[in-house]
Order: C-alpha cells, then structure tokens, then sequence
C-alpha cells in the first residue's frame, strides 16, 4: 500500500505494525526499468538511505538514483562515478576516541556561547552509544586478584576523564553510556544494542522502519556487518559530525563478492579462517572497497558468531565493511542473545519486503574472491602484521628471521623464543563462545596432565563481555583457565589495543639485559611491531585455544603440530592433537550453557555504574567547566582556523619527516604507556608527574599538548631523516639540527615555514585513530605526501584540513632521491575538482623536479571541509552562522 503523501516508494511492509512504513528499493529499481535482487545487499542499504534524505515532495532522487545505476550489474558499465551520502541511524564510540569528540563538542559549546548563542545548539542529532573499554590495563594476570586490581588502577588513574564523561551524560541529548567493565563496544553492539531493523521519522514526519546503520569511532565497527548491519569505523573527527547531523561522503567503492563454500575441516577455528582470509583479500586488493559475502557456506556451516569473527577483521585486510545480508541465522543469533520476539519478527518482516533478506538470487558483483573453506588449515599470523599468515611449522622460522639481528644471551630462566605474554583477549574472538569453549576444554585437558606455563610467562584473559564470564564458570571451564593463569584480568580490549602492562619485573631484567628475542601470542586482531607490547619484539595472532596451548610451550621456537607442546612428570611428550577438544564436544558444551538468559540478565543494567562509577563527582552545567591545571582534559586548539580558498599555494615547505611503507596510526599517534624519555614523557615528568603516573597516551588524548609531543614518537617508526634514531627525532633544515619532532616543527612553525610528511605505499593503515591526524595537523604538517593511502586515515587527514597528495606510480621518494635538504612547493588550483592534480615544484641541490600530484580529496564534500580548515571548523562555523554569528578570518 503506497502512503498517503503519494511518495511512490513509501510502502506499507506490514499493515497493523507500528511504523508498518518503509521506502522500497525494489519499487524504485522497478521504475527504472532495473531487479532490485541483482542489486549487491549494501547497495540496497545504500540506496534505500539515499531514498529516505531525497523523500521531500518533488525533490530529484539524484544521489539514489546515481547509486542504482553505479551497482546494478546491467547498468554499471555505463554509469558515471557515484557518491555514497550515508546519514546514518546511530553513532557508536569508545572512551579513546569517544572523549575527544566529546571534548571537541564541549568546546564548539564555550565558543557558541561566547558569541552570545545557544550552547545547546552544539549537540548529537542522533542516537551515540559510548562504551568504556579501551583505559583498561591488564598490568596484573595469572592470580584471582587481577580483575580487581586491574580495574582499581582504572579508576584512580582515569578519575578526571570519567568525570568528564558523567557530565557529558548529562549535559548532551542522545547520548548513552556504558561505564567501566561491562565489556568491549562491538561484542556488546552485536549482543545488544544492534537492532538490524529500526525506526526513525523522516524530515517530512513520517515514521518508518528502515535498515540499521552505523558509524563508529573505532575501525573494527565492521563487526556488526554479520548481522546485516551497515557500518565501518570512521576517526572521531567524522563522528562528530555525524552526530551533528551531516552525512557521511565518499566515493562510492566497489562491491566485491567474496563467495564462501565447502565446510572446515574438523578442528579449523573461525579464527584460522579469519587470519587465512585476511591474506586472501589483502592479496585480493579489496583495501577501500566495501566487501559481501555470498555462497552456499552461510547456509548452517558459518554461526552467526564466526561470520562477526570474519567481519571483525575488514581493517586488517582493508576493507570498508565486510557484509552478510540478513538470514534465518541472523534471526537465530537474535534469539540466542534474548532479543524480544516482536523485534525479531519485525526484522523478518522488514527485511523481507525491503529487499534485503538473503534469498537464492545471487546478485551481481563487479568482482568475485573465492574462498574454499575445505582448505582452511590451523595458522597462525605474525610476527608483526596480521595478513601474513603462516601454518605452525612457520612460526619459529619466522621469529628467527624477524630476531636474528638482535644479540642475546638466552638463559634457562628467560629462553630464546620465550612467550613472554599470552593473551586471550579482543572482541574478534571473545565473542564466539565455541573460540573460548575450546579454549578452557584445552586448559582442562592440560590442567589434568599437570601442565602449567613457565615462570616468564605473563597470562591474562580479558572478555568482550560478562556473559563470557557466566558461560565459563557454569560450565566449569574458567576453573581450569584460573589453574593455568587465565584469570579474568578485566573486561575490556586491554592487551589487543597495546595495554598489556608491564611484564614481571625480573623478565623485564632479563630482556634488558641477556634476551631481547621474546614474543607474544594474543587472541586480538593487530600486531603491529610495538604494540603489544614494547619489549615482544615478534607477536603472533591465533585462536584462544592456541594461546593457551603457546602459554605452555612458553616459546615459539617449536613447531606446535608436530613437536611436543611439554612433556608430563615422566618425560613423556603432550602433542597438541592430545590436548585439542573435539567439535562435538565443544558443541555440547556450547548448546548446555550459552542462553539467551545469560544476555537478558547481563544487559538489564548495562547503561548502570558500579559504586566506584556512582562514587565518582557529577557537575551539572550546558558547558563544562575546564580545569587551567588538568594534564588530562584541555580545550582543543584546532576549531579557529583559517579558510583555505581560492588559489592556495603553499611555498618552501620542508619535509618533518620522510616515511617507509606500512606506517601505521600506531606509527604516527602510538596508544601505549608513556615512556619517561620520551619527549611526551620529558614533558609530564617537568611538571611534576611521578614517572610511574605517566599513564597511556590513550588516556592523555584529551590533552593536545601530550599528544603532539605523541606524534609519530612510535619507537618502532623508521624516520629516514635518521634511520639511525634517536626515536622521535628529525632534521632541523637549513641548519641540520636533530632535534625532538615537536620542537622542530615548533621551530619551523614559529618561523612561519610549512612542513609535509614524504611516505611510502599504505600510508596511515591501521586503526580509526583520530589523533593520527589530530597531531599531524597541529604539527604544522600543510600535505602528507605518499604513494597511496589507507582509506581511514586519509578521511581524517582531510577532516583535519591536511592536504593527502598521491606520488605519480613508479615515482618514489627513493628514485625522487629525497635527503630532507629539499623544499617543497605546492600550488592548488582554485578549480581544483575531486581527485584534481596538483602542481608540485622540489627544490633541492640538483634541478627543481616537478611533479604532478594525485590530490585525495575525493568529492565535492571533501574539497569543501579541506576548504574550510577541517570539518570541525566547517561545523562550528555552520552552528554560529544559525546563532548569526560568524567568525571572521
């Protein structure tokens, strides 16, 4: 039934249901002459969204109708490049990158009111969940007490911040927040807060079911891709303004179809099939593309749980998202997760009209990865990226060859190899109970032999919920996890986002002193040199079953599938074939202790503090009320800025540094604890904070002045202005001076010169870290000049108004013949349109060189937030100009 306001395609898809509208993408492909089910499922998504922002009476259907064309398989070939404009349903953040924004917001809040307007102007127009989940440290493990003292040590370092956070709770609309140790934000979105179908009004009051969809702050949002739902991490910075109401623009990528078929073999883990696909679309290219899985295995081979493992892990293989449409399996896991029925029916019914439920049609895809599961094998991923997988016979050569440099002097007490940490942690896994079944069946079996880890290594388990928890002692498996030290250190990403702790203090000694070749095995998702922890100088990522197994080999330095993982009292070996639980034992585990009850009665008081949260100040007031003194929380600097328009040229630019391949954000903006030598560290120790409350750069992410002495201070970061070191330091030109990186580009700043970063291939790869781009603009930093870009980080870079420039192929800034003496000169043209070229001039000691440079400011929008200095600036300048007031420049 067509609506009453005559908008052909506001349809009824159930006709005695609340909000029984929705807008049709098949109806609008039908009267284009086009079948909706040859449309890829995200495109669906996308067009329906475009629908919905296009409804006003005779307004042209340009942005949907763009879209249909560009993915309809009989009509791509011929289509113009289209842009998604994705206005979506919600936000989802995590305390890292959430607080930020929020400070951000509370300072375009102090401006507004300064120039006489309506503070509360500045506030979400859509629903933001902002979970605390990344301040947890797992500095203690192996011992009942961990959880305790672990979230203790969260509380009295983070006080100021989560302080900040209870105003913030309740000063801004449409913002709810999850405290401390309730879990990690995409396991808890999966299990609770993803809706799949929702409701909204439209601009014109309608209210209609429409598909869930998300951005969120962190990149690993892709999770919620298994359930049908549309989002992918985006930089805080474009949070902020989806919250504020804009749309969310890109080029519209390819739809790459990844046909999964055939069935694991017996003991394959959908951690081995994750870490086996992450190689598999790396070398498929599918970076910056949006991926959709098909095939006859989402037919009762892949859980819903090992589909959100495969989405999980889009940013490690470089995908926007990694979709699965919507099943009988999504409605299952609905269900298994105590969703209500009237919901879950309502999603059938949505889907089903909509378009969007999975049916026999295939659609059509610009192009197709096949993936025969039969051939999956047990892997591992490492040592310090997550595409290169490797069988466990490749594990010890790959650790000597990454190790072989450094001199050591192994011991008996700390031996080359040493798992000096072991780690089940990271939603990627912690939300699959079969992953953690397993894990505590192996520690039951290995509990029974008398098997233990070694002395040197440092265990811990940190759950993505508290279900995880429920399931595992009802089962009774987390007591045989407890005997082999994996005690519960807390509920959070710890270990996977870099916050391990600190190693036991004689391990440390001997690392320092006799045996820097140690490594470590994790559960997570990244491992990324240097972020695991700062002494594993070689990190693996496996199934949590393999971590346990690892903890008790207690090095790497043996092939697991064929050699001993220990040996019992007698000397007799224990084989990991030994050890490893059946799939039918694990099911029976899994099928008599995971219900639905378990998540109704977790996530009745998930929005609900402990006493420690309760306990904590609460100051009322539309705008907060900032502490001179915090070494925490400062006002940002970056949202008075000049307009960038018309003809720009930026003239005798000077390189701050020139970068290798695969600098990640860790690279530029590193998320571990402050070391005291470094210049961050330098800093807070001069204004009297004791070394050992030096804390993470995570927590200091409010505080700009830590955070640009941060930037690209990575120990691990190759800087080849001095490839030599010290780290976090560079050239000073004309006069060479090495210098801290800050203080050179204070000096270039105070002396008014510009400064651009030189990289090479997958600049910025990595996680959604705000600060990467943050720091590089406060820096000083005009361009970043690279071979190409990872897609994350470019969108921040130019939502920070840093210019991102691509390198012609075949030229790099080693057949350029860079030395850091050269000068830049960019000129960018007042008709500059989307993926323009850009004049550029090096001046050096030899002839000027010029060049032609790819500008990534890839459509219109993106030129007009560069334009305006930054999509915050833009914002708070719109948010003024509606107070009418308007800053000039």
């Amino acid at each position: 039934m067509q609506h009453p306001t005559q908008d052909p395609y506001l349809l009824s898809y159930d006709e005695g249901a609340d909000h029984g509208l929705h807008f049709s993408v098949p109806a609008f492909a039908a009267d284009h002459g086009l079948n909706a089910s040859r449309l890829p499922y995200v495109a669906r998504v996308l067009i329906e969204n475009a629908l919905r922002h296009e409804s006003a009476p005779g307004a042209e259907r340009r942005h949907a109708l763009a879209l249909l064309r560009a993915y309809h398989p009989d009509t791509a070939a011929q289509a113009e490049a289209a842009d998604v404009w994705l206005h979506p349903t919600r936000v989802l953040a995590q305390d890292v990158s959430g607080i930020p924004s929020l400070i951000d917001l509370a300072a375009m809040r102090d401006v507004v009111q300064a120039r006489g307007g309506d503070p509360r102007r500045i506030n979400p127009m859509i629903p933001v969940d902002l979970i605390v989940d990344h301040s947890l440290i797992a500095e203690e493990g192996g011992h009942p007490g961990a959880r305790q003292a672990n979230e203790a040590r969260e509380y009295a370092q983070n006080r100021e911040r989560y302080t900040f956070l209870k105003w913030a709770q309740g000063a801004f609309d449409n913002l709810r927040l999850v405290p401390p140790g309730k879990g990690i934000l995409h396991q808890i979105n999966v299990e609770y807060l993803a809706d799949v179908a929702t409701t909204v009004t439209t601009a014109q009051g309608a209210r209609v079911t429409c598909p869930d969809t998300l951005v969120g702050t962190d990149s690993h949002t892709t999770m919620v891709n298994a359930l049908g739902v549309l989002g992918w991490g985006v930089g805080g910075i474009e949070a902020e303004a989806a919250m504020l109401g804009d749309a969310l623009v890109l080029r519209a990528p390819d739809i790459i179809g990844v046909r999964l078929f055939n069935r694991p073999a017996p003991g394959i883990t959908a951690t081995d099939i994750v870490l086996n696909l992450t190689r598999i679309l790396r070398e498929a290219k599918v970076v910056a593309q949006f991926v959709e899985f098909t095939g006859e295995a989402l037919d009762g081979v892949l859980s819903l749980e090992d589909r959100a493992t495969l989405s999980n892990m889009a940013p490690e293989y470089g995908s926007t998202c990694a979709y699965f449409p919507i099943d009988e399996e999504t409605l299952a896991y609905l269900a298994r997760t105590g969703r209500q029925p009237a919901q879950i029916a309502r999603v059938r019914r949505y889907a089903q009209a909509a378009g969007l439920w999975r049916t026999a049609a295939a659609p059509g895809y610009r192009r197709m990865v096949e993936v025969d599961l039969a051939q999956i094998t047990r892997v591992a991923a490492g040592p310090t990226r997550p595409q290169d997988r490797m069988t466990l016979a490749e594990v010890p050569l790959t650790f000597r060859k990454t190790t072989a440099a450094l001199p050591a002097t192994p011991s008996p007490e700390l031996p080359e190899g040493a798992v000096v940490l072991a780690a089940i942690t990271s939603c990627t896994n912690t939300s699959n109970p079969r992953l953690l079944v397993a894990a505590g069946l192996l520690a039951r079996k290995a509990q029974a032999l008398g098997l233990r880890p070694p002395a040197w290594t440092k265990t811990s388990l940190t759950p993505g919920s508290r279900v995880v928890t429920d399931y595992l002692e009802s089962s009774g498996l987390q007591a045989a996890l407890d005997a082999l030290g994996f005690h519960t250190a807390g509920y959070g990403c710890a270990t996977c986002a870099g916050l391990s702790g600190s190693l036991d203090a004689t391990v440390e000694q001997h690392i320092a002193q006799g045996n820097p070749r140690v490594a470590a095995v994790l559960s997570g998702n990244r491992n990324f040199p240097g972020r695991v922890h700062p002494l594993a100088r070689a990190n693996y990522l496996v199934s949590p079953a393999l971590v346990v197994a690892y903890a008790i080999a207690g090095t790497v330095t043996r092939d697991l599938e064929s050699e001993p993982v220990s040996w019992r009292a007698d000397g007799t070996p224990v084989m990991l074939a030994e050890l490893w639980p059946d799939d039918a034992e694990i099911d029976a585990v899994v099928a008599g202790h995971v219900h639905p009850s378990l998540f109704t009665e977790r996530y009745r008081d998930v929005f609900d503090g402990d006493p420690a949260w309760m306990a904590l100040p609460t100051h009322a007031g539309a705008c907060y009320a900032w502490d001179a003194d915090s070494l925490y929380l400062r006002r940002p600097p970056y949202l008075d800025v000049p307009l960038q328009q018309g003809h720009v040229r930026i003239e005798g630019a000077r390189p701050l540094l020139i970068l290798g391949d695969s600098v990640t954000t860790d690279h530029i903006s590193p998320a571990n604890e402050i070391p005291p030598q470094s210049s961050a560290g330098r800093y807070l120790l001069s204004l009297g904070v004791a070394p050992d409350a030096l804390h993470t750069y995570l927590a200091r992410r409010g505080n700009h002045r830590v955070m640009m002495r941060a930037t690209f201070a990575q120990p691990t970061l190759i800087n080849e202005l001095l490839p030599d070191g010290p780290v976090g330091a560079t050239r000073h030109q004309p006069d060479g001076a090495v210098l801290p990186i800050y203080d050179v580009a204070m000096q270039y700043r105070d002396a008014q010169v510009p400064v651009v970063v030189v990289a090479g291939k997958d600049y910025g790869n990595g996680s959604s870290r705000d600060w990467a781009a943050k720091g590089t603009r406060l820096l000083g930093v005009r361009a970043v000049i690279a071979e190409s870009f990872e897609r994350i980080h470019r969108s921040n870079l130019v939502n920070m108004g840093v210019l991102p420039l691509q390198l012609p192929a075949g030229v790099t800034r080693l057949t350029l013949g860079l030395d850091g003496t050269e000068t830049f000169d960019l000129d960018i043209p007042a008709s500059l349109a989307p993926q323009g070229m850009v004049h550029c001039l090096i001046r050096g000691r030899g002839a000027p060189q010029p060049l032609s440079l790819l500008c990534r400011l890839d459509n219109e929008h993106e030129i007009e937030i560069w334009r305006a200095g930054g999509i915050l600036p833009a914002v708070l300048r719109q948010a003024l100009e509606d107070s009418r007031e308007v800053p000039q420049h």
